[in-house]
C-alpha cells in the first residue's frame, strides 16, 4: 500500500516517513501542496496523509479535494496542530492532532487501509 505524506516540517516528515516504512508501507513524501498535486497526476497514493497548513497557495484541504476528484474513495488523514480555516474534511477521513506519536499515524493508516479493502500491513 502506498501513502502520500505531505508535511512541511522536516522533522515531523522524517519521523512519520520512518514509522510508516517500518510498518511496511511504501511512502512518497512532499513538503508543499504544489508538490503533492504533482503526485496527484500520477495517482500514486492509496492513502493521503496531509498537514492542513502548508507553505504556498495550496493547503491540505485543497490537496484532499483535488485527489478526491480522481479517487472519490481515497482515505485521507489530516494532521493539524492549529488551523485558522474551519475543518472541511472529506468523508472517510480522520483528523490527527499534532503533536502525535509515530505509532498513532501507523494505526490510523492501517484503520483507513482496511476500510478501503486493502489487506492489513
Amino acid at each position: 500500500m502506498s501513502i502520500l505524506l505531505v508535511e512541511d516540517d522536516p522533522l515531523i516528515r522524517e519521523f512519520a516517513v520512518e514509522a510508516l516504512r517500518e510498518a511496511g508501507y511504501h511512502v512518497i513524501h512532499a513538503s508543499t501542496g504544489e508538490e503533492a498535486l504533482a503526485w496527484c497526476e500520477r495517482r500514486v497514493a492509496d492513502v493521503l496523509v496531509t498537514d492542513v497548513r502548508l507553505p504556498g497557495q495550496v493547503d491540505g484541504w485543497q490537496i484532499a479535494e483535488r485527489y478526491r476528484e480522481q479517487d472519490p474513495e481515497l482515505p485521507v488523514i489530516y494532521a493539524t496542530g492549529f488551523s485558522p480555516v474551519p475543518p472541511r474534511p472529506v468523508p472517510g477521513s480522520l483528523i490527527l492532532r499534532k503533536p502525535f506519536h509515530p505509532e498513532e499515524i501507523v494505526r490510523m493508516v492501517k484503520e483507513l487501509g482496511q476500510e478501503k479493502g486493502a489487506p492489513p500491513a
